[in-house]
């Protein structure tokens, strides 16, 4: 992703070019589905909505998947 894990709210082509490189996605249940492209930063179960985008919060909760 960008700079500090974050994406724009339509960066569509480069959650899902960043998705695919990443070895932590994780495809969230898909009633949370925005993206076309399954693979995609944006229907990841580590992403979390911010006024401006995305925030990937994998390294935050790496703890809690267990």
């Amino acid at each position: 992703m960008s700079k500090e894990n974050h994406l724009n709210l339509d960066d569509w082509s480069q959650g899902h070019a960043t998705a695919l490189a990443c070895s932590q996605f994780k495809q969230d249940v898909e009633e949370e589905w925005v993206a076309e492209e399954l693979i995609s930063c944006y229907n990841c179960r580590y992403r979390r909505w911010t006024q401006t985008g995305i925030q990937c919060m994998k390294a935050a909760m790496e703890n809690t998947d267990h």
